[in-house]
């Protein structure tokens, strides 16, 4: 006796385009033929994504939000612990997937941990990105799909954050895991698919707390596909109820055991509901994140700031509005499948609505709906080569698509490479300058004259906490003290670093508080004007002593050299 079957959009022909479908390009399944013609040009491309990601991924400051990630997975490194924490840091995944290539480091602390191994995390996510592409080559069409490979690799954006140590680049990553394994599952019924489609649910849930915005947008676009379809000639497609369940029970599964620490802390499993309480309020309510709705857009469209360069990515916008509107149409899709392409194309603008309207808005978060753009460009792309009447303005188009494409790559190597913390760079999101560097060098030449070296009293005082990410780059030093106001322990400091607006209150506790004869002099120990990020002043104050053993350190070598 066959199990109960039910028609469900993601995985039926009617919403993809069953065996018996009219417009079904291809046979179903991925055949090897396809496979063969794509992977190539594929794996070029993946090249092409690995060199524009891999190179100086040390050179730019640490975001905040990444030095933050950082001290989260040291806990996790050092102590095998991690426990969800429903108001902040997000999902477990990035914690548990920087373990791999801590562990292939051999590091066993965090401060043998580099930026270079925790960034390779989301480049690994943003390289695989292209890589999933083969899997619905059949769905885009063979040079559709090396169109978006290629701009998947190219964009700026998404270069750009594949070099940030946040979530957002395996969250778009998994987020395609589940379209590409869905259409899979769609092509062929096989439960396997439907079970790595569920696990790609877990890892987004498990990741960002924003996944059910891909949720509900995943979800409006099938059901809007489905009303479009329904009535139509074409195969029901209907699949085993059994392996929705299947793939459902594995989604719970994986994410519960993530979320609860592998079972060590099954607090974290109700957090991960409760933590929605938290995220709806903020997202209202933070003024220093509040932007307008065509916020994204425009970022996308034309950003120039204080006589930098110009940046916009409006080519891959313009090319998806072609392909949205090749979509809509349901015409000029050679080798398409009309039902993924429209659910491409609702989902992305679904999905750009909603972060628009959302007031609490970062720069990172648009990478969801911009992938969505890409994908649709890929297509544009394609169908404007065709739809050109003879040779000539073919080539035409073709000419002024490579140069659209290498002045996107350009932008690659403004954004990641040379305005990497340029405050002119719009993917430069409340960054740290280069100046960061600089202190903590500092610090670290005072600590090499200390007599307690890295175990120096080091007093660091910005209110509301704002000195991040100044945890992670004194993380080998043993005895920092992280504060928002100014209190008694100051006197007992060799060195302090503080926000410029407390210089009054920290000379008042330095020569007022302590009796005489105990009162230590403090000198600079910048000599020149220091920023935390643009407008945000820090300065810093050595022992007078300290100071001068420093300075005795670095005439020594000139005072040994001979005479000539």
């Amino acid at each position: 006796m066959k199990p109960p079957a039910a028609t469900w959009p993601l995985a039926s022909g009617e919403a993809f385009g069953g065996a018996g479908s009219p417009r079904r390009a291809i046979e179903s399944g991925l055949s090897a033929k396809s496979f063969t013609k794509c992977f190539v040009p594929i794996l070029a491309v993946t090249i092409l994504a690995l060199l524009l990601r891999l190179p100086r991924l040390e050179q730019r400051p640490m975001h905040g939000d990444e030095a933050i990630h950082a001290i989260k997975f040291g806990q996790l490194l050092e102590e095998g612990i991690y426990i969800y924490d429903p108001n902040e840091y997000h999902g477990p995944t990035l914690n548990y997937l920087t373990l791999i290539p801590a562990w292939l480091s051999s590091a066993e602390k965090l401060t043998e941990v580099s930026e270079r191994t925790l960034r390779i995390v989301p480049v690994f996510f943003g390289v695989l990105l292209v890589l999933l592409l083969l899997l619905i080559v059949d769905g885009l069409g063979l040079r559709a799909t090396i169109c978006a490979a290629i701009l998947t690799a190219i964009s700026p954006a998404f270069v750009f954050y594949s070099r940030y140590y946040i979530q957002e680049m395996p969250l778009v990553c998994f987020t395609f895991g589940v379209i590409t394994c869905g259409w899979r599952y769609a092509q062929s019924k096989k439960i396997g698919w439907a079970l790595l489609t569920g696990m790609f649910l877990a890892l987004m849930h498990a990741t960002k707390e924003t996944c059910i915005i891909s949720f509900g947008s995943m979800f409006l676009a099938l059901l809007i596909v489905h009303l479009l379809q329904r009535g139509k000639e074409g195969h029901s497609g209907k699949v085993k109820t059994s392996h929705i369940i299947a793939g459902l029970a594995v989604a719970v599964a994986v994410s519960a055991l993530l979320y609860s620490s592998f079972l060590t802390n099954p607090k974290g499993i109700l957090d991960s509901v409760r933590t929605y309480t938290v995220y709806f309020s903020r997202a209202g309510h933070n003024n220093l994140h509040i932007h307008p709705w065509y916020y994204y857009l425009k970022m996308l469209l034309w950003s120039e700031y204080d006589n930098g360069p110009v940046w916009s990515e409006g080519f891959i916008v313009l090319l998806a509005a072609i392909g949205f509107i090749v979509a809509i149409r349901g015409k000029d899709l050679p080798n398409v499948n009309v039902h993924l392409l429209r659910f491409i194309a609702f989902y992305t603008v679904i999905m750009t609505i909603l972060y628009s309207a959302i007031p609490y808005k970062t720069p990172w978060s648009m990478l969801g709906f911009l992938h969505g753009m890409i994908l649709l460009a890929g297509v544009g792309a394609v169908v404007l080569v065709r739809l050109m009447p003879n040779v000539l303005p073919r080539l035409i188009v073709i000419c002024l698509l490579i140069i659209g494409s290498l002045h996107l790559t350009w932008q690659v190597y403004l954004g990641s490479y040379k305005y990497y913390a340029d405050n002119r760079n719009p993917y430069v999101y409340a960054h740290p300058t280069t100046d960061v560097l600089t202190m903590v060098r500092s610090v670290q030449e005072t600590a090499g004259v200390h007599e307690d070296g890295f175990n120096m009293h080091i007093q660091v005082i910005c209110p509301e906490n704002d000195y991040w990410p100044f945890p992670w780059y004194l993380r080998s030093f043993n005895k920092v003290y992280w504060r928002a106001e100014v209190t008694d322990e100051v006197v007992e400091a060799a060195v302090i670093i503080a926000s410029a607006n407390l210089e009054q209150e920290i000379i008042r506790k330095l020569y007022e508080l302590p009796p005489p004869g105990k009162k230590n002099l403090y000198v600079p120990l910048f000599d020149t004007y220091m920023e935390l990020r643009p407008q945000v002043e820090l300065r810093g104050y050595v022992r007078k002593g300290l100071w001068d053993r420093f300075q005795q350190s670095q005439a020594q070598p000139f005072q040994s050299q001979p005479s000539r």
